[in-house]
């Protein structure tokens, strides 16, 4: 009893710590923070909002959870995320884990990639509270569709878009969850998945270090034939999935590190006069940033879209997750996208 009652004690206390806080922010004469102005380069998008951090907490081993606090937020439905744009400049993708009616906050979790590019250990080590950050979003490429049944494979922190869907399913829905991870500590949420579940079997956890791989062989053998299918997580664990269910649906934060199919070719950079080689194993945006080093670019995964260029002649094999079908027509993300055919010219 006196552990419970002093738990009690510390988690009352970072409540009305961050109760005053935000007293704090919405007394100044800067709140309600106003909206970033809107891009300029002629693509819609959601607007840009300054959020307050107001909590910045470890969930698991490796994991961190952010809350970021603002006023009649907008909306959004399960499987959506944010673009946060971190002090450094980086714009990185994570996907919202809390409640979608909540007009007054976004929940976004990550975790630590030691060997990542920077992205992770920014939100890490240096976003705390009392930070605010540029946000823009929510959009939604991984949307809950309407199923008699559901699968749901995740692996580490691609629990986060899942874990609102399972909120969202109507009592009765026929719904299973395979979660892996590299160990128990490392995997968070736990507690809510097995209150989601309420012993009904329908949440399967795989530790890797207690378990080992994840038998997705038994997973599909025994669901439902129709049930929608939904995969975040490594590379390995989608392709894994895909290769058992080709349609399943899937939400990656990176771009496929399969170089499979890629062929060298031109690119005539027309306003600058220059013509160069993008070879099989590298990018466009490595290309022109050789000559052109000035060149803006963030993401580098075909997400945040700062590297979109017009395209004057050639064809596209579009593999970004951004832009539309019209946007596709005369431009491109030169991070991850790349010629269909021997020549591209860009109007750079």
């Amino acid at each position: 009893m006196p552990r419970l009652r002093t738990l009690a004690v510390v988690a009352g206390g970072a409540l009305l710590a961050r109760r005053a806080l935000r007293r704090r922010i919405q007394d100044s004469p800067l709140w309600p923070m106003p909206a970033l102005a809107e891009p300029t380069s002629g693509r819609p998008r959601s607007r840009a909002l300054r959020l307050l951090v107001t909590a910045h907490e470890k969930v698991a081993d490796g994991v961190v959870l952010l809350r970021l606090e603002g006023h009649d937020l907008p909306r959004w439905e399960p499987g959506a995320h944010l673009d946060l744009v971190l002090p450094s400049g980086l714009v990185r993708q994570y996907s919202l884990c809390g409640d979608p009616e909540d007009t007054s906050s976004y929940t976004v979790a990550t975790r630590l990639v030691e060997n990542g590019r920077g992205g992770s250990r920014e939100v890490h080590e240096q976003v705390c509270e009392g930070l605010e950050l540029e946000v823009r979003g929510p959009r939604n490429r991984f949307p809950l569709v309407e199923a008699p049944a559901y699968v749901f494979v995740a692996g580490g922190i691609g629990i986060t878009p899942v874990l609102p869907m399972l909120r969202a399913l109507p009592e009765g829905t026929d719904w299973r969850l395979l979660y892996g991870g590299r160990s128990r500590a490392s995997m968070p949420f736990l507690e809510e998945l097995a209150r989601l579940d309420a012993g009904r079997g329908r949440v399967r956890v795989v530790a890797e270090d207690e378990d080992g791989r994840p038998d997705l062989d038994a997973l599909f053998a025994a669901a439902p034939k129709d049930a929608a299918v939904y995969c975040c997580g490594p590379e390995g664990l989608m392709a894994a999935v895909a290769e058992r269910v080709p349609d399943v649906r899937l939400e990656r934060f990176a771009p496929s590190t399969s170089t499979r199919g890629n062929g060298a070719f031109e690119l005539e950079l027309r306003r600058s006069g220059r013509v160069l080689t993008v070879p099989a194993d590298s990018t466009v945006l490595a290309a022109v940033r050789a000559e052109l080093p000035d060149t803006l670019y963030s993401c580098e995964q075909g997400f945040c879209g700062t590297c979109q260029q017009r395209v004057l002649e050639g064809q596209v094999e579009h593999r970004d997750e951004l832009l539309t079908d019209a946007e596709r027509d005369d431009s491109m993300l030169i991070c991850v996208s790349r010629a269909r055919g021997a020549r591209l010219v860009l109007d750079m």
